[in-house]
């Protein structure tokens, strides 16, 4: 993932990822910037084979639980076309103060660009085991209410511990358990 330090070994199979906003700036405070995410997982669930077993997208940051037949092709295609899409809407809505922090903080080398929207990388970590797998799904349903934004996971809107309630979430996963 260009300039991360984080490494993809196994293309093919669940990795855990996270995909956090240039300098913890709150993007995900509205259903137009999450739509511009669910659009996205639904294209590459057709496309690349995404294969989506858990998420949760609080404000400012978002976890996965993925796999497709390139994770490392996937997720650099997730984030170019949300970035471009999200940064189009803050444009269209003329949200300046959000935009000029994304202009603010963006890395010296992105030269080509005003904006950055996301920080570098998505932190892969690879699913070793059933335990593992359980552990990482666990934990992106208990972000929420680890900050205390709700009581029970099932109750996050933006999280697929619906699905797992038996309640059809906003996007179709492949659930594990």
């Amino acid at each position: 993932m260009g300039r991360s330090r984080y490494k993809i070994y196994e293309q093919t199979h669940p990795h855990f990822v996270t995909c956090t906003i240039l300098h913890w700036i709150p993007i995900f405070t509205n259903v137009e910037t999450t739509d511009i995410i669910f659009e996205s997982l639904k294209y590459l669930q057709q496309t690349d084979n995404l294969k989506l077993y858990a998420y949760v997208i609080l404000e400012n940051h978002l976890h996965l639980v993925v796999s497709s037949d390139d994770i490392g092709k996937s997720m650099r295609s997730f984030k170019a076309h949300t970035a471009k899409e999200i940064l189009k809407l803050l444009q269209e809505k003329n949200v300046k103060t959000i935009l000029e922090q994304l202009a603010f903080y963006k890395k010296a080398h992105k030269k080509e660009t005003t904006y950055q929207l996301w920080q570098e990388g998505i932190q892969p970590k690879l699913i070793i085991d059933e335990k593992m797998m359980s552990e990482k799904i666990n934990y992106i349903h208990q972000n929420p209410v680890k900050r205390g934004y709700i009581d029970e996971a099932k109750f996050w809107r933006y999280s697929s511990a619906r699905n797992y309630e038996g309640v059809d979430g906003l996007i179709e996963i492949e659930k594990f358990f």
